[in-house]
């Protein structure tokens, strides 16, 4: 094992003000640090940390406080064993594990109230994440947890969602594509509705949709999307509505990208962009609210045509109107 560097804080302040001495503490604590002794904390040394302590120091000296930040480099091997050691998150994945098997042992009935569930899990562990400066396989075991859990998810709310299919995905022509009748699994969530929008406003605008109770009834004429064995579904990391996308050329389109963030997100998870909570809740109301599919797609496609305008960049936006050549 090489030499190790690492940084230290030593920090005193005076008086009987416990303001400043609190900060510390809770500023230390939100980063990981390790607690040497009174007012010395330990932390490895990376440059985003270096900055902080940095700025704390400064923060300190400013009231009326003593700060000193010093980067020791440890080449003994019992040593950083000793110090890594007291950055162990063991327990605290663990505490995490035990709150998301109690979790999924309690689903809601609600989809939405399950995948913000989620969502706040992976947000925690994320916070664990971010303080595990030696990550291993408590990390990877607990996102791999994520994982399937959001696969039991998917299987407990809408057991007909497909299995991402293998192999690439064939480049197709439009044309070819007018006036058919486009078929997927009835009361559509976030992908459904979503690739159905995508393909009234994108692809074919005389589509017809047949919105399936049983897909074994789908039409051999019908083009399927979003469940096994259609023509458009799951291919890889993408979803049914990534998947339009690359078949039908639609990649370079800003605003379906933007779209297309949002929707893998809610649908199979990943980075949250701040606009799929509010979707996810008008989404969820429209299906409460009505039984036909047909008007609840009507009803959620004004609601996509807003964030596609949204989410397209504002240098196209302004040559679609026409104020730019």
């Amino acid at each position: 094992m090489g030499a190790f560097e690492w940084l230290v804080l030593i920090a005193s302040i005076r008086g009987g003000n416990s303001n400043p001495r609190v900060r510390l503490w809770r500023q230390m604590n939100a980063r990981g640090a390790a607690a040497l002794g009174d007012g010395a904390y330990l932390l490895p040394d990376r440059a985003e940390l270096r900055l902080q302590l940095e700025n704390l120091r400064e923060e300190l000296i400013a009231a009326g406080g003593s700060a000193h930040v010093l980067r020791v480099r440890e080449e003994a091997p019992e040593r950083q064993a000793e110090w890594r050691a007291l950055f162990d998150r063991s327990d605290a994945y663990a505490r995490w594990t035990l709150a998301q098997t109690a979790w999924l042992a309690a689903l809601p009935e609600s989809e939405s109230d399950a995948r913000r569930g989620l969502r706040q899990l992976r947000k925690e562990l994320e916070a664990i994440a971010s303080t595990d400066y030696f990550p291993g396989e408590p990390l990877a075991r607990a996102r791999q947890r994520c994982n399937d859990a959001e696969r039991q998810l998917t299987r407990h709310y809408s057991p007909g969602e497909p299995l991402s299919a293998d192999g690439g995905i064939e480049r197709l022509d439009r044309a070819a594509y007018q006036g058919r009748v486009w078929a997927t699994r009835a009361r559509p969530w976030v992908d459904r509705v979503a690739s159905a929008w995508l393909i009234q406003r994108f692809i074919d605008p005389a589509a017809r949709f047949l919105w399936l109770t049983d897909i074994r009834d789908c039409p051999s004429g019908a083009l399927g999307f979003d469940f096994d064995g259609a023509a458009f579904t799951h291919v890889g990391e993408r979803v049914t509505y990534e998947t339009l996308l690359a078949s039908f050329g639609l990649e370079q389109d800003g605003g379906l990208l933007g779209l297309g963030a949002m929707v893998h997100a809610l649908d199979v998870g990943g980075v949250i962009v701040p606009e799929a909570a509010g979707f996810e809740a008008v989404l969820g109301g429209a299906r409460q609210r009505l039984a036909d599919d047909d008007q609840l797609l009507a009803e959620i496609s004004q609601v996509l045509d807003s964030l596609y305008t949204h989410f397209t960049p504002t240098s196209a936006r302004l040559a679609i109107s026409g104020v730019e050549s």
